[in-house]
């Protein structure tokens, strides 16, 4: 192919058709084919914005980007579940006044988060997850949560296992989330201003535990 106004070589795919230039040759770091990926990487190993874009030497504006763009889904491995486990997080979003919670549905022996809802911590909250559940298409043999009203009534009869001691699972998930994503550390003046980004940042956090990235 023929060289750019700069003077840089210009390449050809041979597959998509795409014209691109070689690593090597790019002037700004944030355009290095591998910075995206490492990025990712980074924001769910518990590093934060401002320390990534100080560590890869490139613009805050590349990193919320990257987290802006992310497309992360998960999808359950199966349609049945001998056993659930349900629990609540807290995260901040705006400001430390402003407390988000997590409810999701994990399954011990898998290490897989099956389903979540955003939302308070209130009825609606755990109802929304049960709902979660059914448009998944997943059935279950019975639900293990704590003794928090929400839950009892949201899963009923289902909510057969209740206390601490049948959450161990989920429990030990909650200190993974507290130890990978910054938006959850306690203790830290580190949390999302932005609901959408905080949203992504937690997805891609989940799609990297249930596929043993994390």
């Amino acid at each position: 192919m023929e060289k750019k106004y700069n003077g840089s070589q210009n390449y050809l795919c041979k597959t998509c058709r795409k014209q691109f230039i070689s690593d090597h040759q790019r002037t700004y770091r944030g355009t290095l084919s591998w910075i995206s990926g490492m990025i990712k990487i980074m924001l769910v190993r518990g590093i934060g914005i401002r320390d990534i874009s100080t560590v890869l030497k490139i613009s805050i504006k590349k990193v919320l980007k990257v987290l802006s763009c992310s497309n992360y889904e998960i999808k359950p491995r199966k349609t049945y579940y001998d056993c659930l486990e349900v629990d609540e997080f807290w995260t901040y979003v705006g400001s430390k006044e402003n407390k988000l919670w997590l409810i999701y549905a994990y399954h011990r022996s898998s290490g897989e988060i099956v389903a979540y809802v955003w939302g308070k911590r209130d009825l609606k909250t755990a109802q929304g997850l049960k709902k979660r559940l059914k448009e998944l298409g997943i059935s279950y043999g019975r639900i293990a949560c704590d003794d928090w009203d929400s839950f009892l009534a949201a899963f009923g009869a289902e909510a057969q296992l209740r206390g601490k001691q049948y959450t161990v699972g989920i429990e030990g998930n909650n200190c993974r989330l507290r130890h990978r994503v910054r938006r959850a550390f306690r203790r830290t003046c580190c949390f999302s201003k932005k609901l959408s980004n905080h949203m992504k940042a937690f997805s891609m956090a989940f799609f990297y535990i249930n596929n043993g990235f994390l």
